[in-house]
């Protein structure tokens, strides 16, 4: 199936207008083929995404920020993955979620697919599909991506990485970050509102922001933590997460992992303006051996993600 979107694909904020459907790979580096790293259930999400049971996850190869220190470089950066006709995506997360009951469809990354992953929300409804579809986004999001989305995805889960137009730049090569990320931030909450969850504590629509504290960044955390709590207010859900590690060589400061009273300071900080719904991970909890680094070579790429 020829989606004409990838005709001169302006999807994402970089509007790079590859011809996708002629082969040609944008920034994103992928053409109009769809390619897939993994379906399977996630327990590693935040808990209200997770629960009892996984999130049902699809990995979508390629990425249209290309952050240097991605921790999922394999498949983010790099060639990998498996071709996937619509039929086939739809039969395999079908399996999935009668296989394993997960509480919602978790779409890594599906930006530079929208045409694609509209048709597969569409075909899963159509078979009978009722749990939530959830977009799990980096935050550089264009009204492209949005306007072919918005109706068919429940939860949003976005990041906010950067408050530092120049950190965007030297990462992720894309100095426009912070105002995009809000403007595409605003769009998801105006649509879907404030994550709500039933009884049980299992998410069921609404919009949850992460941000990823970066070793030696503090001052990036905590003004976009202050931009988020002036955009929105306390009664945000957000989620701070402290898991980096340099999955690539980089400069300096990125070449380590983050330092606790680095993590500690952001927290409290997020602590003091008070926002109402946070959720931690806190740096107890990772581990020597990496817990959140995934290895997509692996049939579970995930350690400990086997319930």
């Amino acid at each position: 199936m020829e989606f004409p979107e990838y005709n001169e694909c302006i999807l994402c904020p970089r509007r790079c207008g590859a011809r996708r459907n002629d082969g040609q790979r944008g920034y994103c580096g992928e053409s109009s083929t769809l390619r897939i790293a993994w379906i399977g259930p996630h327990f590693g999400e935040e808990p209200p995404v997770s629960a009892a049971r996984g999130s049902g996850t699809v990995f979508f190869c390629g990425c249209t920020l290309r952050c240097r220190f991605c921790q999922n470089h394999q498949i983010s950066l790099e060639p990998s993955g498996s071709e996937y006709g619509l039929e086939e995506a739809v039969d395999e997360i079908l399996a999935m979620v009668r296989a394993h009951a997960v509480h919602n469809v978790n779409f890594v990354t599906p930006d530079h697919y929208s045409p694609h992953v509209a048709q597969i929300c569409r075909l899963l409804r159509e078979a009978g599909v009722t749990i939530p579809f959830l977009a799990n986004v980096s935050g550089y999001e264009g009204g492209g991506m949005l306007d072919l989305l918005a109706s068919h995805f429940q939860i949003w889960l976005p990041d906010f990485k950067y408050s530092d137009r120049s950190l965007a730049k030297q990462l992720s090569n894309a100095a426009d970050y912070p105002a995009v990320a809000i403007a595409a931030i605003e769009k998801m909450v105006m649509k879907n509102g404030f994550l709500q969850c039933d009884a049980e504590g299992v998410a069921l629509k609404g919009v949850l922001v992460r941000h990823l504290i970066l070793p030696g960044c503090v001052s990036n955390s905590c003004d976009a933590l202050s931009t988020l709590f002036l955009e929105f207010g306390k009664d945000l859900p957000i989620s701070l997460m402290s898991q980096y590690w340099p999955a690539q060589p980089l400069e300096t400061p990125f070449d380590r992992s983050l330092r606790r009273e680095e993590f500690y300071e952001v927290l409290d900080f997020a602590s003091s303006l008070g926002f109402t719904q946070m959720f931690v991970q806190y740096p107890e909890e990772n581990s020597e051996d990496k817990p959140f680094a995934p290895d997509f070579s692996m049939n579970t790429p995930f350690k400990g993600n086997i319930k």
